[in-house]
């Protein structure tokens, strides 16, 4: 049931994590919504509000940590509980390695994958000591298939992928009940392409994008489906993109 469930919303200002906040505060969820912009956060809060939804929301930058356990803790001051989190914060500029961004490259490896770490390590407390809880993280199909431009975002997506299993792994042997689930988007409408700074590789992707891309809704009907499920069944791994996209 998703109902009165308190979710917690990282890179929630915009794309699948507002179109996620949406979904689940209309089938009765408690929202708390995370990102760094907080006129778009105080706008989602208000129209979720408007429509009948519970929601609250905290600047957050998920590269850092104390951001990170003031989230956990500010959810649980307001709702009394933690009972999902939606790991959603991402950067893709893609390029060349030849290109030598080496600054993009260090900030995808702070947001995708120290990011879920951080979120990890401020969660897991809360979620052993309640014997219950959830884990969903936004992969890319780019952390199931490589191409040319997307080496050092791909490779965060593929750590992602593997931190997750080894997750769910050991919460069975250690019987804390945290379900976890990667969802492996492939083209699909949002904000990623305006942190490209490469112009050849921002023009292939926008026409790619352009081409192909379908709705965020369509990502956050899938959290919502994983949320709904009993709590004794895992769906740890979905790939999801446009019927017409051949990779």
């Amino acid at each position: 049931m998703i109902k009165d469930k308190v979710v917690v919303i990282t890179g929630a200002s915009s794309g699948i994590g507002a179109a996620t906040a949406i979904q689940l505060a209309s089938q009765g969820a408690k929202v708390v919504l995370a990102a760094r912009r907080a006129d778009k956060l105080k706008r989602l809060v208000e129209r979720i509000e408007r429509l009948g939804g519970q929601a609250v929301y905290q600047v957050t930058d998920v590269v850092s940590p104390t951001d990170n356990q003031r989230l956990i803790e500010f959810a649980k001051a307001t709702y009394g509980r933690v009972d999902v989190l939606f790991f959603n914060a991402g950067l893709m500029p893609n390029s060349p390695l030849s290109a030598l961004k080496t600054d993009e490259w260090n900030r995808m490896v702070d947001v995708n994958l120290k990011g879920v770490l951080n979120g990890i390590a401020a969660s897991l407390p809360t979620f052993k000591a309640q014997k219950v809880g959830q884990i969903i993280t936004t992969s890319s199909v780019a952390g199931l298939k490589a191409y040319p431009g997307g080496a050092v975002y791909g490779a965060t997506k593929w750590a992602v992928r593997d931190l997750m299993e080894v997750l769910r792994m050991e919460a069975a042997q250690e019987t804390s009940n945290i379900r976890t689930t990667t969802i492996y988007p492939a083209a699909i409408k949002s904000e990623l392409l305006e942190t490209i700074t490469d112009q050849d590789v921002a023009k292939g992707t926008a026409d790619l994008y352009d081409h192909y891309q379908i709705a965020p809704e369509r990502v956050a009907n899938l959290v919502a489906f994983v949320i709904d499920q009993p709590a004794d069944t895992t769906v740890s791994e979905l790939t999801v993109g446009p019927t017409n996209q051949p990779w």
